[in-house]
């Protein structure tokens, strides 16, 4: 495939609705650019450095966390969109956001933020506590709240995982909810699900919760290529073998998201933005090869791995303190720190409480369950 293949469907920056306070142009970086950028400098982006994707750092230190894990996306977002002709800065900058709002213990700990939610009638979405984060948590600048990032970004971040529904939430009613995103900010979701899906099956290898025998019996595109590299690299150790075919998964399955998505634009016919964001599905998608690989990747890790004992008493631990805080803090709201109490003056306690906890690294959290619960 060349590049430039979907280059008529490529965001033009200067067709940007622009920040929500007007800013003047940077002399040689575009909007995008300073998006990216300012989501690289939030502190909520160091943060995720101490975020657990699934593994905790109590059995490796090499195990991803939520910060390399965004850094990994970044990079499969940003091949995908160079290939396909699309922007590039955009791209980054979503897949650099995308994780922004993530609370501590990783999935786990957002079905229970939402669980203590729903308890009030609300909800919990780590999407939608991104926006919160770029839009008013973040406090860098004397001139505006939040990053001030454009329209794009922001419409990208609550809309990269799935669509919205018109008059579902009236807050969300200006990110256009009856229109798809743009190209870039559909690839996001995908990219996310490649750097995941082929990064556990290495750090569960890692921890020798599997092995490639495994692997080979349940998906038979890597006893395809497990083949392969035996025939090529005979002596080389398993470990490294067994890396040499997580690469060659990542390629096929990168491929196939570019294949995917320059042949679902053509049968589309679509022609440029607006064509994209009118058409009534996604149209990033994989490759069949590519989505028979996903698929069984995706059946594997939830049998074998995220369901293992040790990840489930992890999960069971920090679901359980979660609990416990978000009740602390309800019963004693003198206790959250000045700034939140200040914030639950003007808005509900419960919201309040979910936003401080869904802000805090593990660690912290950890802390701060110790000195007020445990």
């Amino acid at each position: 495939m060349q590049p430039q293949a979907l280059g008529r469907l490529r965001f033009p920056v200067q067709r940007s609705r622009g920040r929500r306070f007007p800013e003047r142009p940077h002399p040689y970086r575009n909007d995008f650019q300073r998006d990216r950028d300012r989501v690289v400098h939030a502190r909520a982006f160091r943060r995720l450095e101490d975020k657990t994707q699934v593994f905790t750092p109590s059995l490796s230190d090499h195990f991803r966390n939520r910060l390399t894990h965004t850094i990994e996306v970044s990079q499969i977002a940003r091949t995908v969109a160079t290939v396909l002709g699309l922007e590039e800065d955009l791209t980054e900058a979503l897949a650099l956001a995308h994780d922004i709002g993530h609370p501590p213990f990783g999935h786990a700990g957002e079905r229970e933020l939402n669980l203590q939610m729903q308890r009030f009638g609300d909800r919990f979405d780590h999407n939608l506590h991104a926006l919160r984060v770029v839009e008013i948590f973040e406090q860098r600048y004397a001139l505006f709240p939040g990053l001030n990032l454009t329209f794009e970004v922001r419409e990208g971040i609550v809309k990269h995982s799935g669509d919205l529904t018109p008059g579902l939430d009236p807050s969300l009613e200006e990110y256009l909810p009856a229109l798809r995103p743009p190209l870039e900010a559909q690839l996001i979701d995908l990219a996310d699900e490649i750097a995941y899906n082929t990064a556990d099956l290495d750090d569960a290898h890692s921890a020798q919760l599997i092995a490639s025998e495994e692997l080979v019996e349940a998906v038979p595109a890597f006893a395809e290529m497990h083949d392969t590299i035996q025939s090529q690299f005979p002596g080389a150790p398993q470990r490294i073998q067994f890396l040499e075919c997580v690469r060659r998964l990542i390629d096929i399955l990168v491929s196939s998201l570019i294949e995917g998505t320059a042949a679902n634009a053509v049968a589309a016919g679509v022609q440029d933005v607006e064509d994209v964001r009118r058409h009534p599905t996604r149209l990033a998608g994989l490759a069949t090869e590519g989505e028979a690989v996903n698929a069984s990747l995706k059946g594997f890790l939830h049998a074998r791995v995220y369901s293992t004992d040790d990840l489930r008493a992890e999960r069971l631990r920090s679901t359980a303190a979660i609990a416990q805080l978000f009740q602390f803090f309800l019963d004693h709201p003198g206790r959250l720190p000045a700034t939140h109490q200040v914030k639950a003056a003007g808005d509900t306690v419960h919201r309040t409480v979910c936003d401080y906890i869904a802000g805090m690294t593990d660690g912290f959290f950890w802390r701060t369950w110790r000195a007020m619960v445990g």
